[in-house]
């Protein structure tokens, strides 16, 4: 007899780029019966997520160095960190595996939603909301701030 695999962890933010989703959704796939390939997963959903945030999506170390020079969040900064050490430890030889502790791969899944809700999520609901100014306050706006808003 068949049973549905249980997927125990957090279904990923709405607002996530498909072509981070289908990794993490892969993830949640496979979490129950492969902690280690869940963690590498998302690493690697972390990675283009850097990508679709304006970097290279080649080398996330770097990335995420970029991110924080342009003004990165310390706690997203760190989300990002978490992923990227932990994913990678997966996949080589190091000292923590996930193995030895589940739940630190299944709160991987909480941390790359905190970053779609920082970087994407919120920065869109806020746009929408401005948009919906009056285009005179806008321009107001803008002429205040020497045309540094973005509309």
């Amino acid at each position: 007899m068949l049973r549905p695999d249980d997927i125990n962890v957090v279904p990923a933010h709405s607002d996530t780029p498909e072509i981070i989703k289908s990794d993490y959704e892969e993830a949640r796939l496979v979490f129950s019966k492969s902690p280690r390939s869940a963690a590498a997963l998302l690493r690697l959903s972390i990675q283009k997520l850097c990508g679709y945030l304006g970097e290279s999506g080649k080398d996330i170390n770097s990335d995420i160095a970029s991110l924080v020079k342009k003004g990165l969040p310390l706690q997203v900064q760190q989300a990002l960190d978490i992923v990227r050490v932990v994913g990678n430890e997966q996949v080589h030889p190091g000292t923590l595996d996930v193995r030895d502790d589940p739940s630190v791969a299944a709160e991987l899944f909480e941390l790359v939603n905190f970053i779609v809700e920082d970087r994407i999520a919120r920065p869109k609901a806020i746009q929408s909301l401005y948009e919906r100014l009056p285009e005179s306050k806008r321009k107001a706006i803008e002429q205040r701030d020497g045309n540094l808003t973005v509309t």
